[in-house]
């Protein structure tokens, strides 16, 4: 039987309904990190920064492609983010592979920063993860695309795009994402090349020929090309599982927040504005960022967090029964993640105990 017709029971998030709020193969978190915390314009004579950067930028109207048939908005300060890591191959993306004509979500992270934004908690959502799709329109043909019950994950955005992504884990969490954020594999490298790369730290060698990534043991400054290397390697590292690569990548977000910081973005205008510009372009934002006043006011917002406020988690699922290659997720566990992120709370050790994962130990590969 078919991963897309095999059947099970609809996976929908719970929680209380909020008031209507007052007013984006294998790329992570990053595009949070680099253009909201990145994104900074000040000073009253940056006029031509605003209207450059300004014009740089591309947004998505989530909230009229969702209409009201959604979670209403907590108006407690807090505010939760899809991130998602496009491996679109169209334009400059064509050197990792053949455009198929139409490109996946092969890395999602939901975001959950605090009331206080003085912490945050980031739930990774497994490529390869079984959910039933809710129906969506489709972001290229306008078409009703019908609902999928156990689907892979990272079909949402290939139905029907950003709006159908987001509609998806509204449907699993229970929670409204307030924001979406998108970067592809062109963008990544840019923004890693703008900070000047990322310092990490590898525990054993990484030699990966399809990532096109060879790294002795010891200190490094990864460049674009490297880091995106690193992001999408499998088999090189830990048990060679999606679920491996994802602690490496989470180890590698942390790296890349402490750059940011290292090099000085908020107290340098020159590197100010060059990443600034880099971002915007790269990015792909909900419309209510799709500006610089409105952008700079969110990432205002983040600038305080660094990676130790950080706590980054993955999922809960277990094997595929059927499939060893698929996951599904652990219902209440995944629960447990959900209503953490509700009440404003840390996500508790006890829902991602018995979790499957990598066995290989790929998250400890770099520090």
């Amino acid at each position: 039987m078919s991963e897309q017709s095999r059947s099970t029971g609809r996976i929908r998030g719970t929680g209380s309904r909020r008031r209507t709020p007052s007013k984006g193969r294998r790329v992570k978190t990053v595009a949070l990190w680099s253009a909201a915390a990145l994104v900074i314009v000040g000073g009253s004579g940056l006029g031509y920064a605003y209207y450059t950067l300004n014009g740089n930028l591309k947004g998505v109207d989530i909230n009229a492609a969702l209409g009201t048939d959604r979670p209403d908005d907590v108006d407690d300060g807090s505010q939760d983010i899809l991130v998602l890591g496009s491996d679109s191959r169209s334009g400059a993306n064509s050197e990792y592979g053949k455009d198929e004509g139409s490109a996946r979500a092969d890395t999602a992270m939901v975001v959950h920063v605090d009331e206080g934004h003085t912490s945050a908690s980031v739930v990774s959502i497994p490529r390869d993860t079984l959910v039933d799709r809710p129906a969506c329109t489709s972001d290229t043909t306008g078409e009703q695309v019908g609902a999928e019950r156990q689907t892979m994950f990272n079909s949402a955005y290939q139905a029907g795009g950003p709006a159908c992504a987001v509609k998806t884990v509204e449907a699993m969490s229970g929670i409204r994402m307030d924001h979406y954020l998108e970067v592809d594999f062109t963008g990544f490298k840019k923004l890693v090349d703008e900070l000047g790369g990322v310092k990490i730290t590898t525990a054993q060698a990484i030699d990966d020929p399809d990532s096109h990534l060879a790294l002795k043991p010891g200190p490094h400054t990864l460049s674009g090309e490297q880091s995106l290397g690193l992001v999408r390697t499998r088999h090189a590292v830990g048990d060679g599982s999606d679920l491996g690569r994802i602690q490496l990548q989470q180890a590698f977000v942390k790296a890349l927040m402490d750059q940011a910081k290292s090099v000085g973005v908020f107290s340098n205008p020159k590197t100010l504005f060059g990443l600034a510009d880099t971002a915007t372009r790269t990015v792909t934002t909900d419309s209510e960022l799709a500006s610089v006043k409105k952008l700079t006011g969110f990432a205002n917002g983040l600038k305080g967090l660094g990676s130790k406020n950080v706590d980054m988690v993955t999922l809960p699922v277990e094997y595929d029964p059927q499939d060893p290659n698929r996951v599904l997720p652990q219902k209440k566990a995944g629960e447990q993640v959900w209503a953490a992120l509700k009440q404003d709370k840390p996500v508790p050790a006890s829902a991602t105990a018995k979790s499957a994962g990598d066995k290989g130990g790929a998250g400890k590969v770099v520090r």
